[in-house]
């Protein structure tokens, strides 16, 4: 047997009833010979682990535009805190947490420049919309490896596209939706502390007196709750998920809509429509591999591919390129 065979034997030994095993899984839109050292899902991660776009992560706005200081989380922490949450619930459940990690790692790899903010300005100029999780889909099938895409397996592109507001096919995809709600609060409440727009006693005592009082209580409350309903029907208790909500709700209205933490954000949407209304006008100056993009589907598809992938600083340096005079530029330097 190679050792990918007794990972796979081990998986139907081990694992719960409820888990997505690699051995009976893992189909991609184009076979491929299967991997004698790892599991179809442990190539995945890997594939995600080492493409561009995962690498671009940590030049991508998580809440804060351009903070000062070193410990705001980027897109890329966010992500392997989500990843190492969903691991940990994945492994105590006796579920597949190699498909677990894939779908963690993949499943912000769509997300624009600017945070939520060039999310909302690509669906809202972009004909056919524009959302993160989709786009996650079309970075891993159509935009990597000079067009190729990954050859994802179904179960990790479903826990990807799922990871948002649907309910994934597998339970191993569920649990990172939780995960990524986890992750998010709890660093978006400490990143907030730590930009003076809020204080820890400012947290509802509603939310806190059931979750905790640290940032370290509440994800081990929210983990915890997970773990405790069981692997047959993922789920938090009614009264942990209660005061989830209420803090989520604390979140929405006194930090993600915060006038100071938002204080840039008309400015990068001015930025991401330029670009747009440039490369829509210009499509010879887009990179080969996005007019490669353009033949097989059509110019606004390139023109949103091709921004919805660029970093914070990228994009900020393309439209200098374009619109401000270089003596202006160099005079900043």
């Amino acid at each position: 047997m190679t050792i990918r065979e007794q990972t796979e034997v081990m998986e139907l030994g081990t694992l719960s009833e409820f888990a997505c095993t690699s051995k009976n899984s893992g189909h991609r839109k184009r076979p491929e010979p299967r991997c004698p050292i790892r599991t179809e899902f442990q190539r995945d991660r890997d594939r995600i682990l080492h493409c561009n776009a995962f690498r671009r992560l940590k030049h991508k706005t998580q809440v804060f535009l351009d903070p000062i200081g070193d410990h705001y989380r980027t897109r890329l922490t966010h992500t392997l805190e989500v990843s190492q949450i969903a691991r940990t619930i994945s492994r105590a459940l006796r579920l597949n947490e190699d498909l677990t990690e894939a779908v963690a790692l993949g499943h912000d790899l769509g997300h624009t420049p600017f945070g939520h903010a060039g999310e909302a300005v690509l669906n809202e100029i972009c004909p056919s919309g524009f959302t993160h999780y989709e786009q996650s889909i079309r970075v891993v099938d159509y935009i990597e490896k000079n067009g190729l895409g990954l050859n994802l397996t179904y179960e990790v592109k479903n826990g990807i596209v799922c990871h948002t507001n649907k309910v994934a096919a597998t339970r191993e995809g569920y649990i990172v939706r939780l995960a990524d709600q986890i992750a998010y609060i709890n660093h978006d409440i400490d990143d907030s502390v730590r930009a003076g727009i809020i204080t820890e006693n400012d947290l509802p005592k509603a939310a806190t007196d059931i979750l905790g009082h640290s940032k370290s209580q509440r994800i081990t409350t929210l983990i915890t709750s997970v773990i405790d309903g069981g692997a047959e029907n993922i789920h938090m208790s009614d009264e942990v998920n209660k005061a989830l909500n209420i803090l989520s709700d604390f979140m929405f209205d006194n930090v993600y809509r915060n006038s100071i933490a938002k204080s840039e954000e008309s400015k990068a949407k001015m930025l991401v429509e330029r670009l747009y209304s440039h490369f829509l006008k210009n499509p010879d100056k887009l990179p080969e591999e996005y007019r490669n993009i353009m033949s097989r589907f059509n110019i606004d598809r390139a023109v949103c591919d091709y921004i919805a992938g660029m970093t914070d600083s990228y994009a900020v340096g393309v439209y200098e390129e374009l619109y401000i005079p270089k003596s202006w530029r160099d005079a900043k330097l």
